[in-house]
């Protein structure tokens, strides 16, 4: 396991569209770039047990978004998915990659969702020279408004209450929530626990948590685009998901498999919404694949 103190002493902080933003990259320049995008409400930390593998793939970047982990948390940013999205592509221009892969989570599907209906949006016409995705890999997340069930925790931010009810999240609770949505099998561990909640109170994070839950009226706003990316992609698209999670498990896939033309899916019966921890190896290894198949 990497710890968050070795995490963070491999990464760094840098300056992308006026933010102070922890980056982080490994493996061999040379190789295909593969962006990991994290999830809510956590951090690039979240890929820390694949990390080794997919290093050895590819050359990998990550980054934790504005309002999570070791980023800026500012009180009065928007937290726009468009806006996470910049960063993103900002990040991309300055590091000078032309062409990459996109591994997702969560939070971090919606960002790709956004990415991929950009590059859409170029193929109409509309001459982006952003750099290209090549791929997009999605874990559990709420690819469609309709099926997303959130839980209650995440409906008590939503409300008017939202800043007073992020004062009142404390560990336990946190831990409550994190066990409610683990797979039975794959609880989190303490180290995991620890870890996350760390990263949450990082820079004052349960203050703009309200903020952050943002992202799912926004995805309601976007559906037709954020869908229409999936539906519309003339690049590879693939969903490997934890069955056991109630935001997004079996009942999302179900949907993506009824929406998305020759749908791509890899279900993982016995694990929940953080498949990526729950089963680090069994999830490189469909990510492997996956990409096996399409290089």
């Amino acid at each position: 396991m990497i710890t968050l103190n070795e995490w963070q002493q491999q990464g760094q902080l840098e300056s992308i569209n006026g933010q102070q933003i922890f980056t982080r990259q490994g493996g061999d320049k040379s190789a295909p770039v593969l962006l990991l995008i994290h999830g809510y409400p956590s951090a690039s930390w979240d890929w820390e047990g694949m990390w080794e593998a997919l290093t050895d793939c590819y050359y990998v970047i990550t980054l934790d978004m504005l309002g999570f982990g070791l980023s800026a948390k500012p009180k009065n940013a928007r937290y726009l998915i468009t806006e996470q999205a910049d960063i993103f592509q900002s990040y991309l221009n300055k590091l000078k990659v032309s062409n990459y892969h996109i591994l997702a989570h969560d939070y971090g599907d919606t960002v790709a969702q956004e990415l991929l209906a950009r590059q859409v949006d170029s193929n109409d016409g509309s001459g982006s020279h952003e750099p290209r995705i090549a791929s997009v890999c999605f874990l559990n997340g709420g690819l469609f408004p309709e099926t997303h069930k959130p839980i209650l925790i995440q409906k008590l931010l939503l409300s008017p209450l939202g800043s007073l009810v992020a004062k009142l999240i404390n560990k336990q609770k946190f831990a409550d929530n994190l066990q409610r949505i683990f797979g039975p099998a794959t609880p989190p561990t303490q180290e995991v626990v620890d870890t996350l909640w760390q990263l949450l109170n990082y820079n004052n994070g349960l203050a703009v948590m309200h903020k952050l839950i943002d992202y799912i009226p926004q995805r309601k706003q976007h559906r037709e685009r954020w869908v229409g990316a999936i539906i519309n992609s003339d690049v590879p698209v693939k969903l490997i998901d934890g069955a056991k999670d109630p935001i997004s498990g079996q009942h999302m896939i179900d949907r993506y498999r009824e929406l998305i033309p020759n749908a791509n899916v890899t279900e993982m019966p016995d694990l929940g919404h953080y498949p990526q921890i729950e089963d680090a190896d069994a999830i490189t290894a469909a990510y492997l694949q996956f990409r096996e198949h399409i290089s």
